[in-house]
């Protein structure tokens, strides 16, 4: 069985069994607990909790995960991996531990028609229940159903003892022996029906939840009778391209395998990260996938591979994951552009990175101890990448440590930017907005796509996080949030701002301030500035009219930008994001370079003409399958329901979009492009105005225009030319000034300067002020001395111009090769005359302010290369 089969196979079994097939959740989820996905059930949190529709209670996923808690033992291992899929069944207080164990059993012997003698079962050590279904009603004998503590068998590891608080529950394990993998664990059965509220107290929860879940690539190998998820058929492809392209044999039991498998699974981590807009990054999920895509091309740099190589691999991982996740396809141009920029940058600074590390271990030898210090460590880790492991191993070859104690006390002072909370109790957690959701699980009625005026009804009242009968009029204090149960306010979502206006009632108005979304629920954000508003009380809430249609302007104009960019740059020019405010937005897509003014004018005209045809905007809601079906283009790393609102505009655009939009694009009245700039790699801004603010862009522009001309005296049309005839003035000036400060001060000549250089060894160096110099002219002095001295020269010159210190410094290659860097040169002079600077390796440039301090920065120059010689 493929695994494309089997994942089929099971969401169909489930289905049979009256379990609704729910899509895959992102991999980033809109919950703070978590930066990945880590299993399938964080979807279902609400439901776990009662909160979600009451008459939703069964469902069956396929789930993107990502874990990276073991991520030392990928590769190693047979079966870790950071992105896996997870196949899962779940009950949300309807079927329980019966019918779970029951249809587990089926589907695995009756289904997957595996040997029943290939299988055993854990159960938790107190849960007679568990064991006498498996026993009595399934059949498996006794001594293949183990009793296990409460560290294996329950779910949070130790829950009833020394576990968090919060919802908790016995497991059951199911085990595959076979000849491939020996055993594995391919399935985890949690009965989810205690809450813990203290060490040894467990209270039965009201409704007992099922949640399970089963590794696809780990039954994939069980059922494909291989020893590794590495050796599966959507695997195999990725791990021969890996060692395709690194122009290696791949040979399961080599050290070099370890590498190569490492390299497959981040590049499948990448690749849905970043189709999902997950871009590398120092903080949060970008963090973790910049550290994935370093570590593997670490393990191909120490392979002997010098060059970007894992972004060559994003269409294989495309193509084998391609059935059940056919949107890929259209992102991998982005994703290999945003992979091999990566690759590129991270290249560069390996090299500085490994220099820096021989560095490190001189100086450690130096000080006569044996440990590099954990501070040296992070520094490797923080700025150039390297991770602690690397260092490890090549501190060893070394004879030398490193003080992972000390490490560490560094990592943690860097770890919260990059890590969230991972205990079941933080999962779980609960407030004010989930006790209001047991009464209204539907949430806020949202009016806001017809009107701007509705009557309400005030459901909620929440000051400081906390639920509240009234709130009254204050002169300060932090603002309170008002919920009413429909609501014309638009909630800030899909990179809309949220709406502003009042909401009135007898005896009290509120002025809102921002609208926000959470749980289903609209928040009014602002403050009573009149009477008191009580819970229940009918109001009427009136947005912002005006606001609301500037805002309306601008989001209706990213669609037609995004139309616009897909027919002058291409398909691959896919939204990776926005911001919709009122006549402005700014819009990110991706593309590997900068647009350029030609194209940036077209595309502005472009828009702008079809603004002048008023085709008319409609939208309809339909099934997801079908506005996908239909060619509605939506936004990757995006979660929609399975009913969606499709936003057309006339023939040229259909959308999957919630936001607020006009009725005809005529209205946005006029599109002005005023910026276009990176926002990492393979990924670019345009931020453009709309409406009235572009009018009044260009009318200032005009205004702005109309002093200069005045200042010029010419017209308005002979700018440029004056301009232009301005700079040559310029240029002219200076060359004039430049000769006469050459014929003021007489120079002293190369030859002269090498005649009076000193000799470190076998090389020249040459360090000396010269008068009033430009640093032009001191890096012209620099050429002219290396190409009457092509071997073994350091030259460093300084001069005073206009009352500051210039520094140049320039090496022959011969030099470099042996260890030196102009750069780094001038880094230990430049301080000395109060400055700094820096430069490549050939050639670099500092400043200064501290003149009386140049012939001591000369001596620090020539004791610097005599030192780095003398190494």
């Amino acid at each position: 069985m493929t695994t494309d089969e089997l994942r089929e196979a099971y969401l169909d079994f489930f289905a049979s069994k009256g379990c609704v097939r729910k899509p895959s959740d992102v991999l980033v989820p809109n919950d703070p607990t978590v930066l990945f996905t880590p299993a399938g059930m964080n979807q279902f949190k609400r439901e776990f909790l009662g909160l979600g529709d009451p008459h939703f209670t069964r469902a069956t996923t396929c789930q993107k995960c990502l874990r990276t808690g073991d991520i030392e033992n990928v590769g190693k291992t047979a079966f870790h991996e950071t992105f896996f899929e997870m196949l899962g069944n779940f009950s949300f207080g309807d079927y329980f531990k019966r019918e779970a164990i029951h249809w587990a059993w089926e589907f695995l012997t009756k289904v997957l028609k595996i040997d029943r003698d290939r299988l055993t079962i854990s159960v938790y050590l107190d849960d007679d229940e568990a064991f006498g279904i498996w026993h009595d009603e399934v059949g498996v004998p006794a001594e293949r159903i183990a009793r296990m503590g409460e560290d294996d068998n329950f779910w949070p590891a130790g829950a009833p003892t020394h576990g968090p608080n919060g919802v908790c529950g016995p497991c059951s394990e199911i085990f595959f022996h076979g000849n491939g993998p020996k055993e594995v664990e391919i399935w985890n059965l949690v009965f989810t029906q205690f809450n813990r509220v203290g060490p040894g107290q467990l209270e039965p929860l009201p409704k007992r939840n099922i949640d399970t879940g089963m590794g696809l690539e780990r039954a994939a190998a069980c059922l494909q009778g291989v020893p590794t998820v590495f050796a599966i058929d959507i695997f195999r492809p990725i791990v021969a391209a890996a060692a395709e392209v690194l122009g290696v044999r791949y040979e399961p039991e080599t050290p070099g395998a370890v590498r190569i498998r490492r390299m497959s699974d981040h590049a499948r981590a990448l690749t849905f990260c970043i189709h999902e807009n997950v871009k590398p990054s120092n903080e949060k999920q970008g963090y973790v996938i910049r550290r994935l895509l370093r570590r593997a091309v670490l393990d191909a740099y120490q392979m002997g591979h010098r060059d970007p190589f894992l972004y060559r691999l994003v269409p294989t991982v495309a193509e084998v994951m391609g059935r059940p996740y056919p949107e890929l396809g259209g992102s991998v141009p982005r994703i290999q552009t945003v992979v091999r920029e990566e690759e590129e940058q991270f290249l560069r600074n390996v090299e500085n990175g490994l220099r820096r590390l021989d560095d490190t271990f001189r100086k450690t030898r130096a000080a006569g101890s044996e440990v590099v210090s954990g501070e040296d460590a992070f520094d490797l880790h923080q700025t150039y990448g390297i991770p602690v492991e690397i260092t490890q191993s090549l501190a060893a070859d070394h004879n030398l440590r490193v003080n992972l104690p000390g490490f560490e006390r560094q990592r943690q002072k860097h770890a919260v930017v990059s890590r969230g909370p991972t205990e079941a109790a933080a999962v779980f957690a609960t407030g004010p907005l989930d006790v209001l959701k047991k009464s209204y699980h539907h949430g806020s009625e949202f009016l806001g796509y017809q009107t701007t005026e509705a009557d309400g009804l005030v459901i909620g009242i929440l000051e400081q996080q906390h639920l509240s009968e009234s709130a009254s009029a204050s002169d300060g204090g932090p603002p309170i949030i008002l919920i009413l149960d429909r609501t014309p306010f638009y909630g800030e979502a899909g990179g809309q701002v949220g709406d502003t206006g009042m909401i009135r009632g007898e005896g009290f108005a509120f002025r809102v301030e921002d609208t926000k979304k959470d749980n289903d629920f609209t928040l009014h954000v602002g403050r009573v500035v009149e009477g008191t508003v009580r819970l229940n009380a009918q109001a009427r809430a009136e947005v912002d009219a005006e606001r609301r249609e500037a805002i309306r302007r601008a989001h209706s104009a990213t669609h037609v930008l995004h139309h616009a960019l897909h027919l002058h740059l291409g398909t691959h020019a896919q939204q990776a994001g926005s911001k919709v405010e009122p006549d402005r937005l700014r819009f990110d897509f991706a593309n590997p370079e900068a647009v350029g003014r030609e194209r940036l004018r077209a595309i502005e005209e472009t828009v702008n003409r079809r603004i002048l045809r008023g085709e008319p905007i409609t939208w309809s809601t339909m099934p997801i399958d079908e506005a996908r079906a239909l060619g509605a283009m939506a936004l990757f790393g995006e979660k929609y329901p399975e009913v969606v609102r499709v936003v057309t505009m006339g023939e040229f655009s259909r959308e999957l979009c919630g936001g607020t939009h006009l009725d005809n694009v005529g209205r946005v009245g006029l599109f002005k492009i005023v910026g276009e700039e990176s926002v990492s790699a393979g990924t670019r801004r345009i931020t453009a105005l709309t409406g009235e603010a572009a009018l009044d862009h260009v009318r200032q522009e005009e205004d702005m225009l109309a002093e200069v001309a005045a200042a010029l005296k010419v017209a308005p049309g002979l700018i440029g030319e004056r301009v232009a005839a301005l700079l040559e003035e310029v240029k002219a000036l200076k060359r004039q000034a430049a000769q006469r400060r050459t014929d003021a001060s007489p120079r002293v000549s190369a030859d002269e300067l090498l005649d009076a250089a000193d000799t470190v060894g076998d090389a020249t160096v040459v360090t000396r002020a010269l008068d009033a110099a430009t640093p032009d002219e001191l890096r012209q002095f620099i050429d002219v001395l290396r190409r009457k001295s092509p071997a073994r020269l350091a030259v460093l010159l300084a001069s005073v111009l206009d009352g500051k210190v210039h520094l140049a410094a320039g090496l022959t290659p011969d030099l470099i090769a042996r260890g030196l860097h102009a750069g780094q040169w001038l880094k230990e002079v430049a301080p000395i005359v109060g400055g700094g600077g820096g430069g490549r390796p050939d050639l670099a440039q500092a400043g200064g302010k501290d003149l009386a301090q140049i012939p001591a920065a000369l001596e620090r120059a020539l004791e610097y290369v005599k030192a780095k010689l003398d190494e």
